[in-house]
């Protein structure tokens, strides 16, 4: 006799890395539905990272391409450093989701949308001439067609809420079906749902019903015949939390506060995408910190600096339209000599631009943008967790040199996620320093024989009165002084003491051979791309590294050594040619550039295709051909590929 068994209806299969984006209207909740996903991830044990994707416009009408909001998540077994380039599966909550995000879904794709926001009017608003669910357009992915509101008002019935307020939590419906076809635990957003709602338990019960009917929808449907699993990765022991940049810089900013035995005084001005660092350090006032919102961008980096005048920690945070409004006051900063830390988080510009897209492009302003020659040190963390550590950087350079300082950020960074191993107390550098207290030996301007930093007295003391504004100031005395010789002497002064800061740095590092064929060079958040494209192509064979600038002004002492020891140096940034252009002009290097200013980070794969034509053309310059040819026929294929 011949038992058969029966093959399970669901087959399982475990998956190294998965990338998922979700997309609807600005209204449909993605951002809390990928955010959800992400944290129950982490809660897992994966390594992740994200990238969320805000709309532009502030109230852009329902069901409008302009209106799309996106949030893609990769989870991963192994380490990983972007949130990928593609999504495997694409969740679209409406026509004008589809329509936009479609074109990333390579082909083969998981495609689940929610057909009940397929109706005529929707599918006007996305420009759409037919139906891309029955036109046949879409044959190359795999589409699962689900009416997830029809299903979600089904498990809400009963409970007292207006139809709007249904169809507001179809979001953990669809966030329910992502939870079982991957294997994940409820229990994390339960519980979530539980702490947000808790004074409104109809809305409660209403996300728990919609996000365990999305659940059982993928248990007993029959359209899902496969499940997936990306086991945990293999973290170094310690104590973990999902994190964003802009969490980790605030988070930063208080230890430094800890760890300086001083207190933080933020003032700021709200804009996107730095915010959010207002609103976090704005729940710390037990931590002893001060938070202000001034008028504008002008008084709040005033109030900064009186606040460091003061012996506290004054700092501010903006992006580019705000440091063009701070820059006077920057300039005064550096003239009086006092610690100081900006935050610009940059966004794409220039003026307006695009609030909610990432950019690369203020590097020149924040070295060069104000009057005279007025150094000033700049350091950019490259994950959203190293946004902690050189928070605190900023705030130990800030100290040890008296001197303002910028930290350069990003709108990638600040609002991707990853997890963050939570450092020990006694880990972290004391940042400390003593203010000057003795009348006798007190000289304004006299300075440190190895930093170059003058002596920092707090108002009020005794004894140690002395003069303090824009202009120039006496070597030594700090009266002001109009001796022509003194201002030169006091501009070198400024200029070697930021410059000596090299000393006090970590080396450029390098990932990969110490000399080769091609060196990529990047700064900020395009690290994660740049690592990924180096290990491809080291995978492949070739002998390319890759080194990252933590620290922009001054550069790390043996930069120019690093550069030198390639035959090639490729400069990727989402600006159009910033970093590049300090580099062969510092250090005379036939470095390239590989420019894309699109509101978006790079993906891995046209970084290894532009580092293939580099490493293609300076074979043939090699071989005898022309370099100035080559690299014309390589912009020119790049070109033919983003078209």
């Amino acid at each position: 006799m011949t038992t058969e068994t029966e093959e399970p209806r669901v087959r399982e299969h475990e998956l190294d890395r998965v990338t998922i984006r979700f997309a609807g209207d600005s209204g449909d909740g993605m951002q809390l539905t990928g955010t959800q996903f992400t944290r129950t991830a982490a809660v897992f044990g994966n390594d992740i990272s994200t990238l969320p994707d805000f709309p532009a416009e502030i109230r852009a009408p329902a069901g409008s391409l302009p209106g799309v909001s996106g949030f893609q998540i990769s989870f991963s077994s192994n380490d990983i450093h972007t949130p990928g380039d593609q999504p495997d599966v694409l969740v679209a909550m409406n026509p004008a989701a589809l329509k936009t995000n479609v074109g990333d879904l390579p082909a083969g794709g998981a495609l689940i949308v929610n057909g009940d926001a397929f109706t005529q009017q929707n599918l006007n608003k996305a420009a759409y001439t037919a139906n891309p669910l029955t036109d046949g357009s879409l044959k190359q992915y795999n589409v699962f067609e689900i009416p997830i509101s029809t299903l979600n008002a089904r498990a809400l019935e009963g409970l007292d809420m207006t139809n709007k307020q249904v169809d507001l939590t179809k979001n953990f419906f669809a966030l329910g079906i992502m939870f079982w076809l991957y294997e994940r635990s409820m229990d994390p957003t339960l519980r979530w749902i539980d702490q947000k709602f808790s004074a409104r338990p109809v809305i409660a019960e209403a996300n728990k019903r919609a996000l365990k009917a999305g659940y059982a929808f993928g248990e007993t449907t029959e359209i899902f015949h496969e499940r997936y699993l990306v086991p945990p990765a293999h973290l170094e022991p310690g104590v973990y939390r999902n994190i964003t940049g802009n969490e980790a810089t605030a988070i930063g900013f208080l230890a430094a506060s800890r760890l300086a035995h001083r207190p933080l005084f933020y003032g700021s001005y709200p804009i996107t995408p730095a915010s959010d660092i207002l609103h976090q350090l704005s729940t710390y006032k037990n931590f002893g910190v001060r938070t202000f919102q001034a008028e504008d961008e002008i008084a709040a980096i005033g109030a900064a600096i009186g606040a460091s005048y003061g012996g506290g920690l004054g700092m501010t945070a903006t992006s580019g339209p705000g440091i063009a409004l701070k820059s006077e006051a920057l300039g005064l900063a550096v003239m009086v000599e006092l610690p100081l830390v900006v935050c610009d988080i940059q966004r794409a510009g220039p003026s307006t631009g695009m609030p909610t897209k990432t950019e690369q492009a203020d590097l020149l302003q924040v070295m060069f943008g104000r009057n005279s020659d007025s150094p000033i040190p700049i350091v950019a963390p490259a994950t959203p967790a190293e946004c902690f550590d050189f928070a605190i950087e900023a705030w130990r350079i800030a100290l040890k040199y008296v001197t303002p300082v910028v930290y350069l950020s990003d709108a990638f960074l600040a609002t991707g996620a990853e997890p963050w191993k939570i450092p020990a107390l006694k880990d972290l550098p004391n940042i400390s320093v003593e203010n000057a207290t003795d009348p006798a030996t007190f000289r304004p301007y006299a300075r440190d024989p190895e930093t170059l930093a003058r002596m920092w007295a707090v108002p009020g003391t005794k004894g140690l009165e002395h003069r303090i504004g824009g202009l120039e100031k006496a070597d030594i005395s700090g009266n002001v002084s109009y001796d022509p010789e003194n201002h030169h002497r006091m501009q070198v002064l400024r200029a070697e003491k930021v410059a000596g800061i090299a000393r006090d740095i970590p080396p450029l590092e390098v990932f990969g051979p110490e000399e080769g064929d091609l060196l990529m060079l990047g700064w900020g958040s395009t690290y994660g791309a740049i690592r990924s494209a180096v290990e491809r192509l080291q995978a492949d064979g070739h002998s390319v590294a890759h080194a990252h600038l933590r620290y922009l002004n001054p550069f790390p002492a043996n930069t120019e050594q690093v550069v030198r020891s390639y035959r090639r140096v490729l400069v990727p940034e989402v600006n159009l040619g910033q970093l590049v252009m300090l580099i062969r002009a510092r250090f005379l290097v036939d470095a390239v550039g590989y420019d894309r200013v699109r509101g978006k980070p790079f993906r891995i794969a046209e970084l290894v295709n532009e580092a293939n034509r580099v490493l293609k053309s300076s074979d043939r310059w090699l071989a005898g051909a022309s370099p100035r040819s080559s690299e014309s026929e390589s912009q020119q294929e790049a070109q033919g590929a983003d078209q």
